[in-house]
């Protein structure tokens, strides 16, 4: 007979309800875990979306990301022209805010040229961007459907295709647009204020501009020799994909990082600590049951593997809960929740230690009971 089942069977409603409850804690545990790992990839996908090699900035910037860069779109053919690049694209970011569906949408418009590095790389449903004007690929966050329409600017934008996966920094899903439509929607002023400008003598329209010009080198083309070479022109800079990455994560989410791993550090201490009390007051509890066992003559093993065995069931019980809620609500999260099958075992091992140390102070005090409490009333 397994000591440890049969007394859950005996308390079956409040183990099940401690198990849930614990469920309730690893589910939040693992919420934290999956933030952190999604305010990373969030970060990291706007820059790997391209697959470029190399980025060319405006001098003195750590752009485009971590800092404004503006440079003139003509730069894309002298880089393209440069020994070793097999293909080059221009690019343009713009945070901008539509109204769609009655409500404000905040996306992250992404300009390409057609053909060229910078656009979507698979497309989820729908079809990529076919026609130089008034296309968009958007992600599927944005709410949108292929077929729906979304003004931009001055122009309405009409949707051809959905992409999963494509955010900013902050959380913002990506749309793509042609280049010539993001410059348009960067330069193109309002009718008021373009008749301000016209009365003042000033030009119409703002002076094109894109934020940075991405580079794919050929095979066994020499990275290093690009980037010195673009970093010796007096008006551009070069970052390599690399050095985009860790600018990202050491700049840009940096303390947004370091203060959620803080207190996902915090929230699993404080798991710790009531795993801790719950099995170590579950053993308390039966201190009256565990002196007449010794009373009858029960060896310690026995009493041992009834706390150990019943703190390993709770403890497995309440991972498991809370992986399954996670696994279930992740996706109706407003920001991405990235959760890896490392990171659930590695949890696992953290339940299992506590649940074997916290099982240890049972057992620790169990060890100290006088059989013949038993006998009291």
């Amino acid at each position: 007979m397994n000591l440890a089942l049969k007394d859950i069977r005996h308390g079956l409603f409040r183990f099940v309800l401690t198990c849930f409850g614990l469920g309730l804690l690893m589910t939040v545990v693992l919420a934290m875990i999956g933030i952190y790992n999604g305010l990373v990839a969030d970060a990291l996908a706007i820059v790997k979306a391209p697959a470029a090699d190399v980025w060319v900035v405006e001098a003195g910037t750590q752009g485009p990301f971590a800092e404004a860069s503006s440079i003139p779109p003509d730069t894309r053919d002298a880089v393209a022209r440069m020994p070793g690049v097999a293909a080059a694209g221009a690019i343009t970011y713009q945070t901008l805010e539509a109204s769609h569906a009655g409500r404000t949408l905040r996306v992250y418009a992404i300009g390409y040229e057609l053909g060229r590095p910078g656009g979507p790389e698979q497309i989820a449903e729908g079809r990529g961007i076919a026609t130089s004007h008034f296309e968009l690929v958007a992600d599927r966050k944005t709410g949108l459907l292929v077929g729906d329409t979304l003004r931009l600017g001055r122009d309405r934008y009409s949707v051809v295709g959905l992409v999963e996966d494509a955010t900013n920094t902050g959380g913002d899903p990506a749309v793509y647009v042609t280049l010539a439509d993001a410059l348009s929607i960067q330069t193109k002023l309002d009718p008021a204020a373009a008749r301000v400008q016209a009365a003042r003598g000033a030009e119409p329209v703002k002076r094109p501009t894109v934020a940075a010009v991405i580079a794919r080198m050929e095979p066994g083309a020499d990275v290093g020799l690009l980037v010195a070479t673009v970093r010796q022109w007096k008006h551009l800079g070069a970052l390599t994909e690399a050095e985009q990455e860790e600018l990202l994560l050491v700049s840009v989410v940096d303390k947004a990082r370091r203060q959620i791993g803080l207190f996902l550090g915090i929230l699993l201490t404080v798991s710790a600590v009531v795993i801790a009390l719950i099995i170590y007051t579950m053993t308390m509890e039966k201190l009256k049951q565990i002196a007449t066992l010794k009373l009858i003559g029960a060896p310690d093993r026995t009493i041992i593997g009834l706390i150990v065995q019943q703190a390993l069931i709770l403890g497995g019980s309440g991972w498991a809960i809370g992986l399954a809620l996670i696994l279930t609500v992740k996706d109706n999260f407003p920001r991405r929740v990235e959760l890896e099958p490392f990171n659930a075992i590695v949890l696992a091992g953290i339940v299992f230690a506590v649940c074997l140390a916290s099982s240890g102070l049972g057992v620790r005090a169990a060890m100290k009971v006088d059989p013949a409490t038993a006998l009291g009333g």
